[in-house]
């Protein structure tokens, strides 16, 4: 790989790490088509190229996901009997989103993905706290459901799910917010590892994978992106103690909106050079 794009994903990986640290947010939306780009930069096929990217990404979250749920278990807020139980509903659900991944042209998943980063930027825009009264949901068929959601939806686009994961466990579960992200936390331990492995195993002897993949994984891409990004996420949960992220936050919802612009795209109909 050209020196170049390895230190661009050394770069991405250092910035997606502090934000993530910062605002509690993932990377995936900048990770992904990040990737996607420098691939289809190597003359990767574009199909081959996200669906590397989805499984790269998935493997870049579990190591963060892992470190950030053992933060917020120092802080008592993963309720660890639900996120075992929709962790291991999730893995399942993981395969069938990846096999659906897998039917699917590159073309139809940019678009997919760039949805996804729209719906997520405006998550961001227009959350407000939830006021939340009494205790969190037993009904074991809300679990199953939420379960095959979240690891569906982590399988189909590569995502670790938090921006979908916290809305829905505080709207139908009745969790605290800081219960759903402590929580949400721990799940995309599950999620990120059934998606890793299916990406892995559904991409097993795909002729066009770029050097040094298994499957749809590229473990070059991974340890670039990985070795900042992790280290870098304890950095920016520091940093949220001493600065005001806010000015940040509306940064990352502008790069958002051009990555999901760019990636369903909008500029090259438009004939713009963006």
């Amino acid at each position: 790989m050209n020196p170049l794009y390895i230190a661009l994903l050394l770069i991405t990986g250092a910035s997606v790490g502090i934000v993530s640290g910062l605002l509690g947010v993932g990377g995936c939306f900048i990770m992904i088509p990040v990737q996607y780009w420098i691939l289809t930069s190597m003359g990767i096929d574009p199909t081959i190229s996200i669906r590397v990217a989805f499984g790269t990404n998935l493997f870049v979250v579990l190591p963060t996901a892992f470190s950030g749920s053992l933060r917020h278990h120092k802080n008592r807020a993963v309720l660890w009997k639900s996120a075992l139980i929709l962790g291991l509903i999730s893995i399942i659900f993981t395969f069938l989103g990846t096999y659906v991944t897998t039917l699917l042209p590159g073309s139809i998943l940019k678009t997919i993905f760039g949805l996804a980063i729209l719906l997520g930027a405006l998550r961001m825009i227009t959350a407000r706290p939830i006021r939340v009264e009494g205790e969190p949901c037993t009904n074991p068929w809300a679990y199953v459901l939420l379960g095959a959601v979240f690891g569906f939806v982590t399988g189909l686009i590569g995502i670790g799910g938090g921006v979908l994961m916290v809305p829905l466990m505080v709207i139908l579960l009745n969790y605290h917010m800081h219960e759903a992200v402590g929580t949400s936390t721990a799940i995309m331990i599950f999620t990120s590892f059934g998606g890793t492995l299916a990406y892995m195993l559904y991409g097993l002897g795909v002729p066009g994978l770029p050097p040094y993949s298994i499957g749809y994984v590229n473990l070059l891409q991974w340890i670039s992106l990985a070795c900042t990004s992790v280290p870098m996420a304890q950095v920016g949960a520091s940093l949220a103690h001493r600065i005001r992220p806010k000015s940040l936050k509306w940064i990352f919802i502008i790069v958002m909106i051009y990555m999901g612009l760019k990636m369903i795209g909008v500029f090259s109909y438009l004939g713009l050079p963006i």
